[in-house]
C-alpha cells in the first residue's frame, strides 16, 4: 500500500515502551518522530517513578521542554504517545499540547500501560482535543518487554485505521 499521507509521532517515553511502539509504527506510516524531553529528567525507581509521576499529572504540571522543531502544517496526522499516569497522559504531553494548537488536525492516540485501562487518558486527550478528529486509538501493555503478536496485531491494525481515516 502507498502512503500518500504525512504523519508524526510526538511521544515521551520514560522507560521505553512509548518509543519501542513510536518505532513500529515510524515504519509502518513512514512517518517523523519527534521524542519529548523535558529539562528535567522524571525518576525512574519502582516507587519515585509512581510517585513523581502521579504527583505531575495531580498538580496539572507542564514541564519546560528541551527545543523541538513542529510545524501542524506539515502533517496530515499527529500521532501522540504517552504512558499512563494516573490514569493520564503524561505532563510532556500536556505541556506540548499547551504549546501548539492542534485545531483541525487529524490525531491518533496510543498509550502504553503497566494496568488495562487506558480508556480514561484517552477521554482527556480527546477533551483537551476537542477540535481534532479521533482517527485511531491503541492501548498496550508494557510493549518493549513482552513484545507479543498480539501486540504486534493491534499496532498494525491501528496504523491501518489511521491510513483508512486520512484517505
Amino acid at each position: 500500500m502507498e502512503i500518500t499521507m504525512k504523519a508524526i509521532i510526538v511521544y515521551f517515553s520514560l522507560e521505553g515502551n512509548v518509543k519501542f511502539v513510536a518505532e513500529k509504527i515510524k515504519k509502518q506510516l513512514n512517518a517523523d518522530m519527534l521524542c519529548l524531553t523535558p529539562k528535567k529528567e522524571y525518576p525512574t525507581g519502582k516507587v519515585s517513578k509512581f510517585f513523581w509521576g502521579g504527583k505531575s499529572v495531580i498538580f496539572n504540571e507542564k514541564p519546560k521542554l528541551e527545543s523541538y522543531q513542529f510545524n501542524k502544517e506539515d502533517y496530515d496526522v499527529i500521532v501522540i504517545g504517552t504512558p499512563v499516569w494516573a490514569s493520564s497522559y503524561t505532563p510532556p504531553i500536556k505541556t506540548f499540547l499547551s504549546e501548539n494548537d492542534l485545531s483541525g488536525k487529524s490525531v491518533a492516540f496510543f498509550a502504553c500501560q503497566s494496568g488495562n485501562d487506558a480508556s480514561k487518558c484517552f477521554e482527556k486527550l480527546k477533551n483537551e482535543l476537542k477540535n481534532c478528529q479521533v482517527a485511531a486509538t491503541l492501548a498496550l501493555v508494557n510493549p518493549a518487554k513482552k513484545k507479543t503478536n498480539e501486540d504486534q496485531l493491534q499496532i498494525d491494525t491501528f496504523c491501518y485505521n489511521i491510513l483508512n481515516h486520512i484517505k
